[in-house]
């Protein structure tokens, strides 16, 4: 096939998108969690608390549908080999949340999270025997809806008594300042990737408490506000918060980190199958009155998924609240907290000029902002608006691939089918037939029906190097046992819906 149909094919499936929602596919929607609870500490100070506190949110969550991984007082290479499997199955599931409660440090601005079998007796030692949050935020990254981290583990510094803890490295070439010693069972704030939320039993930099009579504030109240029916995560989550202040006098307030995903969601109650619905503003606008109002409460202080939320439900078309000016006022407040998707979505507004008068160059402007914030749909659009043109915006397919790769490198569905198509047909430069495989087999795991159809009924499109490296990588999964020849039998076509998850 030739650059010149490469391209367009590569814009038929960015223009595929925009118009006719090439999404990510509900049909496989599995809730996962990994519960890690650590008290049996074999060196350090133990945790009276920690495993009875993972065992009541594993119990929990396996209540409210989810299948659920526990793992109690492991040790460091069990611990390391049950998150990696987790992870393998967060790829293929909607949902995917990882609690953790035991001992947490911070050294030189990261988190460690301590296994019980832990002997560190010297900073430079932590990197090889505690485990780093990003392992955590790593292995829910894959899930394909929600993302969920919840650390209940700044509750105490366990090396507070080995003096030689913080000693000078004895290893040459390693230099360590006054901000490099253990803070006392603080955590930093994490940096979650967009999408991704992260909870901390405490704020960063305070102390969690432990907690008596068998659980820690923090946990009690998951596991009383877990079940709540038809209540809105990000409402759920205010709930503990506010749950645990109360019980602690104030003394110990929840954060949240990162962001929650545009769709609404629900973990427990009838509302819950909104999630499965792919548009935003069809998921929100199908929320009934009573939802409308929990949000315009929140909204009311300034609560960013509040406004986002009451954006959606204001856009519905066929509903008694449907009223775009308002729709441009709640995207608008959002967007002045730096919100994303509130930017982007206010963006398309101006551009088609609802709820405001059409101003594309603004629009642009709010992509970009949006873009540069890191939001795959903002990054994806202003690829194919470069790539196609458009009003004041000189064509520039060079910038354009750029944008599409990074589109692709932040698991945007359709950009990813884009890049690999691009990169079959010899479009990008220093990208070879593997790279192409990897986008698509990265499609196949992130849920892209569309792309299991397009494999599926018409896998000449591409060349026969992309789909042999594509077979490959089956293979080497555990997907497909057959030959790596390029042809797409059975087998190969089994291998395929086992990646995607069927």
């Amino acid at each position: 096939m030739s650059a010149v149909g490469m391209i367009s094919r590569a814009i038929w499936g960015v223009f595929f998108v925009l118009t006719l929602s090439f999404g990510v596919s509900a049909e496989a929607a599995g809730r996962v969690a990994l519960v890690i609870g650590m008290s049996a500490y074999r060196n350090v100070v133990p945790l009276e608390n920690a495993g009875n506190d993972a065992k009541g949110v594993a119990t929990t969550l396996k209540a409210i549908g989810f299948d659920v991984t526990e793992a109690i007082d492991q040790p460091l290479s069990g611990l390391v080999k049950t998150i990696n499997d987790f992870s393998f199955r967060s790829e293929t599931a909607d949902i995917s949340v990882v609690y953790y409660a035991g001992h947490g440090v911070e050294v030189g601005g990261e988190n460690f999270l301590i296994p019980v079998d832990v002997t560190l007796r010297r900073l430079e030692e932590i990197g090889q025997q505690a485990l780093p949050l990003n392992s955590l935020l790593s292995a829910v990254g894959g899930a394909r809806k929600l993302r969920v981290v919840i650390l209940d583990s700044c509750r105490n510094n366990p090396f507070a008594e080995q003096a030689k803890f913080n000693e000078k490295p004895a290893t040459p070439g390693i230099v360590m300042t006054a901000a490099d010693e253990v803070r006392e069972g603080r955590l930093a704030a994490p940096t979650p990737e967009q999408g991704t939320l992260v909870v901390y039993a405490a704020k960063a930099g305070d102390v969690a408490l432990d907690g008596e009579g068998g659980h820690s504030p923090f946990a009690r109240a998951l596991i009383d506000r877990l079940p709540d029916r038809d209540t809105e995560i990000g409402m759920m989550f205010r709930k503990v918060r506010d749950e645990v202040m109360s019980e602690t006098q104030n003394r110990q307030e929840p954060h949240f980190y990162g962001s929650l995903p545009g769709i609404p969601y629900f973990l427990a109650g009838g509302d819950a199958a909104v999630a499965s619905l792919a548009d935003r503003r069809t998921a929100w606008g199908s929320l009934g009155d009573s939802q409308r109002l929990q949000l315009a409460s929140l909204a009311e202080g300034g609560n960013v998924r509040a406004l986002i939320g009451l954006g959606y439900m204001s856009l519905a078309p066929g509903k008694d609240h449907f009223d775009p000016e308002k729709a441009f006022r709640y995207f608008s407040d959002a967007a002045a907290k730096a919100d994303p998707e509130a930017i982007f979505e206010l963006g398309k507004l101006y551009e088609k000029g609802i709820g405001t008068t059409q101003d594309f160059g603004k629009a642009l402007a709010l992509y970009q902002k949006s873009a540069d914030l890191g939001f795959a749909d903002a990054i994806n659009d202003l690829g194919f608006l470069y790539y196609q043109g458009a009003q004041g915006l000189k064509r520039d397919p060079e910038k354009a691939i750029t944008l599409f790769i990074k589109a692709a490198d932040l698991k945007h569905p359709q950009a990813m089918y884009n890049v690999a198509s691009l990169i079959d047909d010899g479009v990008i430069k220093g990208k070879t037939s593997q790279d192409a495989a990897r986008y698509l087999y990265a499609a196949l795991r992130s849920g892209v029906k569309d792309v299991l159809a397009q494999l599926t009924d018409r896998p000449e499109q591409f060349k026969l190097p992309t789909r042999k490296a594509l077979q490959k990588l089956l293979s080497e999964n555990g997907f497909y046992k057959g030959t790596v020849d390029g042809g797409f039998g059975k087998g190969t076509v089994r291998g395929l819906q086992l990646a995607y998850g069927e």
